[in-house]
């Protein structure tokens, strides 16, 4: 005879754990914060071990929590499949983890065009910040910037490339903003991390030095650099494709200036097994056929 934990407390512990939040978990499964803490105590209880450490309103995984959360993923997933071998069909609800900055400014504007071709398949947007884990656990789909993660299927979307932007206003009111006259304007720079900001990099690329009085306005994310730039507070470097439609409807104006090359790219991907399922084919379909 098999001994296994309690299965509710399993199904509730992985959605905890995946969305580190006992309230998200909690939404999720349409159940009260309080229900996911009783389940979470009755495995704990099963195992005599501490599955999570409360940091403020947000989880920790101990190392137990961890070992148990990877292997139900696994589990969870391959249950996913087996329901959808047996039912015969594949869900038409699809999750899509993709960086705010190329939903806000790329996907978002043209998906109505994708639910307009294919109103039975459902996408839910997941935003993300940073590199996710590549998991069906977390989404079905993803746009990152991943390529070599065993056992996913990839297709780049986009190399990025920066380009100078600003308002027309700016634009319009000063002198002809060219490389001599650069930096007599307000420069919007983004943090990048570890390849640093933004403009740093743009001035290397083109052997350039900033004077030590450059006037600098510094930001945590390249979608408020490009707003600060619409509203006028200076010059900013975006990627190209975010900015194709601002620059179309007159509220940013692309500058005569160098260009550079990131390094970057964004990917889509989602594991080589569900390439072949009919939702995700046509998602796929859909994203190669857009510009």
């Amino acid at each position: 005879m098999r001994k296994i934990p309690p299965l509710r407390a399993l199904q509730v512990f992985e959605a905890a754990a995946r969305q580190e939040h006992f309230s998200r978990a909690a939404d999720e499964l349409f159940i009260t914060q309080s229900a996911v803490s009783h389940q979470v105590r009755v495995l704990e209880e099963h195992f005599s071990e501490k599955l999570f450490i409360r940091e403020g309103r947000g989880l920790q995984l101990t190392s137990k929590g961890k070992l148990l959360y990877q292997e139900l993923s696994h589990i969870f997933d391959s249950l996913s499949r087996l329901n959808q071998k047996i039912s015969g069909g594949y869900s038409q609800d699809l999750r899509l983890a993709v960086y705010s900055s190329f939903a806000v400014k790329w996907l978002i504007p043209r998906l109505s065009d994708f639910r307009r071709q294919h109103p039975d398949i459902n996408i839910r947007l997941n935003m993300i910040t940073d590199d996710p884990e590549l998991s069906d656990s977390v989404a079905d789909m993803f746009i990152c910037g991943q390529t070599d993660h065993p056992g996913f299927w990839h297709q780049r979307l986009h190399q990025e490339r920066l380009i100078p932007v600003c308002s027309p206003e700016l634009f319009e009111r000063g002198e002809q903003i060219e490389l001599a006259s650069l930096f007599n304007h307000p420069l919007l720079t983004v943090d990048e991390g570890p390849q640093g900001f933004d403009w740093q990099l743009w001035s290397q690329e083109n052997k350039l030095v900033f004077p030590e009085a450059q006037q600098m306005h510094a930001f945590s994310h390249v979608l408020l650099a490009i707003e600060a730039a619409i509203a006028g507070q200076g010059i900013a470097l975006a990627s190209d494709f975010m900015v194709t439609k601002d620059i179309a409807d007159g509220r940013l104006v692309s500058l005569d200036l160098p260009d550079i090359y990131t390094g970057f790219e964004f990917n889509f991907s989602c594991k080589k097994s569900r390439v072949k399922e009919p939702a995700i084919t046509a998602f796929i379909d859909w994203i190669k056929g857009q510009e």
